[in-house]
């Protein structure tokens, strides 16, 4: 017989709202069997059920349909309850096309709320539990009582401090904001901005100084609508202005021009459309999300565990032992080598980079499935002396016997070491106890090509979850007294880190690497972060989440800062939740990722069911995307929007909030708008609608195989470029567009939002790429053609800043791959780069040779424009290099904070950013060491190099343009 087909993945990836027929198993031993819709949730399902059960006997026999849950086989081979009953079956996808109903047991609300946070997060709870665990359950219930309180706290806000929590300002950064209204610029700029009150069609145009906090804004719309409809006094204070169809609050002592709204809105010469919003209003967002998150620890509260027990010490008796320490290396396990080869495990005691003393290898075994060594492994290190975090490090590797013959007569033998498995542990647990007895260790597979350290003491001291394919490594810790030895208190060894003063938590940063694992050193440097604005902290939120790789034990100050920050702003908690859920199919972190959103969706509940929208519109992008990647025969656009239009497409994708921007609304999609690009990952091109803003249609790029975190890193780095330069006064123009990684190389990219046209550089000025790219004239033609008259200057104006801007950032962090096809230009002059996936110095190269010779991109035709096109206009270019010069002698000043970002995400495990040799390029483009004057004058030989050598460049693009357009 052929082997038989099981499951039905096939059926669920169909398109269309086709039936299909499920098997229904009763508690009354009844079976039912009748189709339904693809597109039918669990609950209309359920009410379909008992409709038809209601013709079948011992009817009687069911009770009240919210007495029972439904259980399916899902596509892991796990038993599954449905208490998520919104959702709709086929993105259930059960294995098999049946549903059991079973009566409901425990708390439902517990249990919905455990589906909700298992589904959104893609990690079950259960997994948890199964750990059977102690610091894992120690930790969970710690995590969750702490972030509970918080949300308690949270909900008994007046509504002012409220909305700084749901709807944080959104503001540019400025060297000296206004505090009051006394302190308006001289040269404070008229505003003029439209207002309407809620629940009114009547707008009012209201002009004010742009200076003006917003309280004054609001007083001049009340007595405005005072005057026209003789309306009863009413105070500003009891209101708030909101941005048009957007999540965005105007409010507090800031000056209206540094809201980043009305920055833009002055910047393009539009007027803000604003709604005055009343307390009342705001009042009820907040009783809705109190009573959700209040039912649900009402509940939970008359279940509530007993706290933990105090863990008990004996701290007299560690610094006496002044014996050698030492582990006993038994036996391996599903070790794969080949024959012949012999089989050694290396032991280093590390804290952080340091090794301890010297490493330790084991006698050589012969291969087989379960090696024996049985041996002692004696470190030149007394008990005594350990530090509290030091830890274990082992590399399992084989040794191959290879002869070479020299030139001379005599044979010579060689070992070549062959990297199999590393895995690191803790000398003492997260109690701090002295570990004693037995460890299995599953190992995490090396880099085969790796040969330079077979230890990773910066690696997970976590095991491989993936026991039944791991090696496996058996150690012993012996007992070497008959009492359990506890570290002694942190008092009695770093009392002097409580005189250190506080450090400015910029500097702070580079103390969070893995070189200080010292858990006081870790509470000090926390204790200085705690200093960072909510903006400065979003700053650099990417970092601190991959330094949470860094921690070893669950429990740690890094962790409970980034929670307790998260659930005070929201914005906070959005960017944090999608940071930990892009990285949760990493098995490395997969454990603590997990339990940290765990503990965030405990802390805020009703953020939930915001991100759980969006994590479903991301799943049908995916969905979109594998269609159009794979389908069998070739994908046309219209392919596409027919998909789109499909009800479940429609609703799944309309109506969320972005998870570039928690204040943007993507509405309505528009099927029409959307497109794939024609390039290998066939990115989608995703347009939305939004009736309540008076503007251009919101874009996302979704992008399906590709990693961005170095996409998402870059833009980081260039907006933080832009920050400092703003703070000095120079704002150049930048548009660093939002990037973010959302999943296993899947993410989102932000299309630049505006009405006017965007084109390649020198792409759309000739029909002939190659003429193209040589055309001084091109692109200054095709910015006439864009701004006729008076607008050309403004046009070039917009030019010469952003170019300045971007060829300082992308000189300093060595971005390479620069073609005519990622440099853009908006037909307002503003030119800005997309696609980082090389920097750092990583240029491209063809055939071993380099194709970017520049140092960065200023070719002539580039000159051309920032001179108005007259060959004379020296006045307007050297305006653009001083421009250059000033931008990068901030960086310089800056250059340390560069540094430590970058040296934060070597955990991220980026190609080009793995080791502290790839920021050595950082350094030397910073110049770092040098004096103002040394590195200007450095940065002026770039300027000079990369001008008199841009003819290279613009062969480089056409050789990349004939390319691309002979592609078949």
């Amino acid at each position: 017989m052929p082997p038989g087909k099981y499951g039905t993945q096939e059926e669920w990836e169909q398109d269309g709202d086709r039936e299909i027929y499920m098997d229904f198993l009763l508690p009354t031993g009844i079976f039912l069997k009748f189709p339904v819709s693809r597109n039918d949730t669990i609950r209309n399902i359920k009410k379909m059920v008992w409709k038809n059960a209601s013709r079948e006997p011992l009817f009687f026999g069911l009770g009240d349909p919210d007495l029972y849950v439904f259980t399916c086989i899902n596509q892991t081979a796990e038993r599954e309850e449905l208490e998520e009953e919104s959702r709709r079956i086929s993105d259930v996808r059960p294995f098999m096309c049946v549903l059991r109903l079973v009566a409901r047991e425990g708390d439902r609300s517990e249990k919905l709320t455990n589906a909700q946070i298992s589904l959104l997060i893609g990690k079950g709870l259960h997994e948890f539990e199964a750990q059977k665990n102690h610091e894992v359950d120690e930790f969970r219930t710690k995590m969750r009582t702490f972030c509970e309180e918080k949300s308690l706290e949270r909900q008994n806000l007046p509504w002012q401090r409220w909305m700084e929590y749901s709807f944080p300002c959104e503001l540019e950064p400025c060297s000296s904001p206004a505090t009051g209204g006394s302190s308006k610029s001289k040269h404070g700029k008229k505003l003029f901005v439209n207002i309407k009150f809620e629940s009114s069609d009547e707008s009012f145009m209201l002009q004010q100084d742009s200076q003006d906090l917003p309280v004054a804004l609001m007083k001049s719309a009340l007595k405005k609508k005072a005057t026209v409809f003789r309306s009863v006094r009413q105070e500003p204070e009891d209101y708030t202005l909101q941005v048009n169809g957007r999540w965005e609050f105007i409010y507090g002592q800031h000056p209206l021009c540094q809201f980043k709204y009305i920055f833009f809105c002055m910047r393009n010469g539009q007027n803000p459309q604003l709604t005055m919003v009343h307390h009342s209003t705001i009042s009820k967002y907040q009783e809705d999300q109190g009573r959700v998150c209040s039912q649900m620890y009402k509940t939970r509260s008359l279940s509530r565990p007993p706290p933990l027990p105090l863990k008990k010490q004996n701290t007299s008796s560690l610094w006496s032992i002044h014996e050698p320490f030492y582990i006993h290396l038994v036996h391996g396990s599903k070790v794969n080598a080949d024959e012949g080869m012999k089989l050694v495990v290396q032991a280093g005691l590390f804290h952080g980079s340091e090794l301890l003393c010297k490493m330790m290898t084991s006698s050589e075994v012969t291969v087989c499935s379960e090696p024996l060594w049985d041996q002692r492994l004696e470190f030149d290190i007394n008990v005594s002396d350990l530090p509290r975090m030091s830890r274990l490090c082992f590399a399992l590797y084989a040794v191959i016997e290879k002869t070479k013959k020299p030139r001379g007569t005599k044979k010579k033998n060689k070992k070549a070491d062959c990297p199999i498995a590393w895995v690191n542990t803790m000398v003492f647990d997260y109690k701090d106890q002295l570990k004693t007895g037995d460890f299995l260790l599953s190992m995490w597979p090396s880099v085969p090509d790796d040969k330079s350290d077979l230890l990773n003491p910066m690696g997970t001291v976590q095991k491989n979850p993936n026991v039944d394919s791991a090696a496996g490594l058996l150690i012993r810790f012996p007992n070497i007294r008959p009492h359990p030895l506890y570290y002694p208190p942190l008092e009695k060894m770093v009392s002097l880190l409580k005189s250190w003063p506080e450090l400015p938590a910029i500097q702070a940063l580079e103390l969070l690497d893995y070189s200080f694992p010292d858990p006081a050193v870790r509470y000090f440097t926390i204790r200085c972060l705690k200093k960072l604005s909510d903006d400065e902290l979003l700053q650099y939120l990417i970092q601190l989440v991959q330094v949470l790789k860094y921690e070893s034990y669950l429990d740690c100050d890094l962790t409970t800062f980034l929670l307790e920050r998260a659930l005070s702003n929201r914005r906070i908690g959005h960017f944090l939740f999608w940071h930990l859920k892009s990285e949760i199919h990493v098995a490395s972190v997969s454990l603590r990722f997990g339990l940290i959103l765990e503990a965030y969706c405990r802390g805020n509940i009703h953020h939930i069911k915001l991100l759980s929208k969006q994590n479903e519109a991301l799943g049908k992008m995916k969905a979109l995307s594998d269609i159009v990647k794979t389908g069998s025969q070739k994908m046309t656009v219209d392919d596409l929007k027919l998909c789109i239009r499909q009800e479940s497409y429609l609703e799944a994708l309309s109506d969320l909030l972005s998870p570039l921007n928690p204040s943007v609304i993507l509405f309505e999609i528009c099927a029409d708008k959307c497109r794939f690009m024609d390039s290998k990952m066939k990115p989608l091109w995703l347009m939305y609608k939004n009736p309540l803003e008076q503007a251009d249609m919101v874009g996302i790029i979704f992008k399906n195989g590709d990693d961005l975190r170095q996409d998402m890193l870059t833009l980081q780095m260039i907006r933080l470029m832009e920050n400092l330069w703003k703070k000095e006064g120079l704002d150049l123009r930048m548009i660093p567009y939002g990037c973010l990684s959302t999943g296993n190389k899947t993410g989102l990219i932000e299309i630049v939002k505006s009405s006017d046209t965007i084109a390649n550089i020198q792409r759309n000025s000739s029909n002939s790429a190659a003429t193209a790219a040589f055309n001084k004239d091109a692109l200054l033609n095709w910015l006439k053609s864009k701004n006729p008259g008076d607008k050309l200057d403004q046009a070039i104006e917009e030019f010469t800043l952003s170019c300045a801007g971007y060829c300082v950032a992308t000189y300093v962090l060595g971005i390479g791959d620069r073609h005519n096809d990622n440099i853009m230009i908006r037909e307002t002059g503003q030119l800005f780069h997309i696609d980082f996936g090389h920097f750092l110095g990583n240029f491209k190269r063809k055939l071993g040779i380099n194709r970017e010779r520049v140092p960065f991109i200023l070719t002539y035709d580039f000159v051309h424009v920032i001179q108005q096109g007259r060959t004379n206009n020296s006045e307007k270019f050297e305006r653009f290099r001083e421009y250059c010069e000033k931008a990068y002698k901030i960086l310089c000043r800056n250059g340390t904070l560069f540094v430590n970002l970058f040296a934060m995400m070597k955990a991220a495990g980026l190609p080009e950013l793995s080791s502290s040799k790839d920021i050595q390029y950082l350094k030397d483009s910073l110049a770092l060491g040098k004096s103002e004057d040394e590195a200007l004058k450095n940065f002026k030989v770039k300027f000079n190099e990369a001008l008199r050598e841009s003819w290279k460049t613009k062969v480089n693009w056409m050789m990349h343009s004939l390319a691309k357009d002979n592609r078949p």
